[in-house]
């Protein structure tokens, strides 16, 4: 019985052995790919965050990433004449909220140009050419109301535009994804806040609603 025991002790102890070397196997191999990491980020060092794990068209992404630019530019601009142009009853707290937008575009702005620099890009703040690169449109608006209207719609282009880059960047550039998905997140914001001035201030400016928009004046 006691050799038994004994033996049994003995096969406990190789057992023991065993598993550590079995357990060490994954790291080992883990290892191996870490070191392939160092040596692939050694190469081509010049390309900064670009690697050779990056798996999007990069050139494709920019491009898309300067039109994003080219909207967020030009949503900047109409928001900054509409808060300077705002007249009538309401005036004061729309222009302060087409100021905040405006704010907050260039926020956006800015966010995608550093991305683009860091895919070793040049954001485009040429403005020539700027309005036909820019999804959404500028339009100046005749009356409060107008102005209201037409950033609404080109919040909503923004909506849509910027949901399909995300969809299309997916796992491939997640880094990418996530900038648009932040922006897209505010847009959806602005979209809620000039619906619910559109409709606060509906009454009111009922006129400007009801005549052609070429027959309205501030």
């Amino acid at each position: 019985m006691a050799v038994a025991i004994e033996r049994l002790g003995m096969k406990g102890k190789q057992d023991e052995k065993v598993t550590p070397m079995k357990v060490r196997e994954k790291p080992g191999a883990f290892l191996r790919d870490i070191e392939e990491i160092r040596r692939r980020a050694r190469q081509h060092i010049e390309r900064g965050a670009v690697t050779e794990g990056y798996k999007a068209d990069r050139e494709a992404v920019i491009g898309i990433l300067n039109e994003a630019l080219a909207t967020e530019l030009v949503c900047v601009l109409r928001y900054k004449r509409h808060h300077y142009m705002a007249s009538g009853i309401h005036a004061q707290a729309v222009a302060d909220e087409f100021l905040e937008h405006a704010e907050e575009e260039q926020k956006h702005a800015d966010l995608i140009a550093e991305r683009i620099t860091q895919l070793d890009g040049e954001p485009n703040f040429s403005p020539e050419g700027l309005q036909m690169r820019s999804h959404s449109e500028y339009v100046e608006g005749n009356s409060l109301v107008d102005m209201i209207r037409e950033d609404l719609v080109a919040e909503r282009i923004a909506i849509d535009s910027y949901s399909e880059i995300i969809r299309y960047l997916g796992n491939d550039d997640p880094t990418s994804r996530r900038v648009m998905e932040e922006i897209l997140a505010n847009e959806e914001e602005h979209a809620e806040e000039l619906k619910t001035l559109l409709q606060s201030i509906a009454t009111d400016e009922a006129q400007f609603t009801n005549l052609p928009r070429s027959g309205r004046s501030s």
